[in-house]
């Protein structure tokens, strides 16, 4: 029988104990089992072969002396952010990047997964917000992930409006273990992917990202930006469940975002309070989609209502009795794969994810 190939292994250049104990976790949280040197000398026959090799500033000098040959994917690591030398040191043995630990975590891991296996499929980061509030965009948002994962689709849920009570609620997960968006913005040690695969709730195979019911009210823009970029790597969809006024979290979603979804109820008013959002929204995100909630009055149909907007038609949720009484039984929306909203979601994402390739289902 044919001997299996042997998968590509990353190599790694110090004889920094330290720094090699957290690139050696970084490795594992990418999936990929590096090969170790103490030197150049060591080093020399895996370094042209090698998918990614990690220098620590500890061998910079070594590996000029041996004079290693220039090649593509040299990265050096160090752990002093104010180390003056460092640029020069990377240019002293061709490293493209440099990355400081334990601010590069992320990046890294991201990096030695794509030298290994590849760049992996990219998700389609959708947003939803309301028009109005109370304009159900927490439904359809949960209720569009939950579809996701019914249909075999890979999908984040991701909660941004930190005054929305939690989509942990939503899903009946208000007990469910595992970290809300408060201990992520603030964790240090864990990267965003080990967060995502192993330190988040899960509710029918379904990872979400919610609030708890502290006081705090606020996450910074680089946490949304590393979790959305970990949820979209190796996943076919991210849901963000968006505020109606944004911070700078939410803008940082709407960057990331393909298309949002405004939730809009045939009312008056409700359009007039959409037409704020709408501008708000579209300054960061140029392609926002109406989605019409509830029976229309007489000549305020769900046509009239996108052109109003001057906003494409997504589509309309009709009334779905029993649905509410649902909710508060902390019955996922859209879980039993029928009713108005659950076909409205089967045809948003048949028509958002149409012809994009679907990767590998991540944890």
């Amino acid at each position: 029988m044919p001997s299996a190939p042997i998968a590509p292994r990353p190599l790694i250049i110090t004889t920094d104990a330290e720094l090699l104990d957290e690139l050696v976790r970084l490795a594992a949280a990418a999936g990929v089992e590096p090969e170790v040197a103490p030197d150049a000398v060591a080093a020399r026959r895996r370094w042209t072969a090698a998918p990614m090799v990690l220098v620590g500033t500890d061998a910079t000098a070594g590996c000029a002396v041996a004079a290693m040959p220039r090649r593509r994917g040299v990265a050096l690591v160090s752990r002093d952010l104010d180390d003056a030398t460092v640029w020069q040191q990377a240019v002293t043995v061709g490293a493209e990047d440099v990355y400081f630990l334990p601010d590069a975590e992320s990046w890294l891991v991201d990096e030695l997964s794509e030298a290994v296996n590849g760049r992996p499929l990219h998700g389609f980061v959708l947003g939803v917000a309301g028009g109005r509030g109370g304009a159900g965009a927490s439904t359809l948002a949960t209720a569009l992930a939950v579809t996701a994962m019914r249909t075999k689709r890979s999908s984040l849920l991701v909660d941004a409006d930190p005054l929305g009570g939690g989509l942990d609620l939503l899903l009946g997960a208000e007990s469910s273990p595992g970290m809300r968006w408060p201990e992520v913005a603030t964790s240090r040690g864990l990267v965003a992917r080990d967060i995502l695969s192993q330190h988040l709730p899960r509710v029918h195979e379904l990872t979400v990202l919610s609030w708890d019911r502290s006081d705090q009210l606020d996450i910074p823009a680089t946490a949304m930006r590393d979790v959305l970029d970990a949820g979209a790597r190796g996943r076919e969809l991210v849901v963000v469940d968006l505020p109606r006024r944004l911070d700078e979290a939410a803008e940082a979603v709407l960057e990331a975002a393909q298309v949002v979804l405004l939730v809009v109820p045939a009312e008056v008013r409700a359009c007039a309070a959409a037409a704020r959002v709408a501008t708000a929204v579209q300054a960061h995100c140029p392609d926002v989609r109406v989605v019409v909630r509830g029976p229309a009055p007489a000549g305020l149909d769900a046509d009239v209502i996108a052109a109003s907007l001057d906003l494409r038609l997504a589509g309309q949720l009709r009334p779905e009795p029993g649905l509410a009484a649902a909710l508060e039984r902390g019955e996922p929306p859209a879980r039993r794969g029928s009713g108005p909203l659950s076909r409205l979601c089967g045809r948003l994402l048949d028509e958002l994810l149409a012809g994009r390739d679907v990767g590998p289902a991540a944890a």
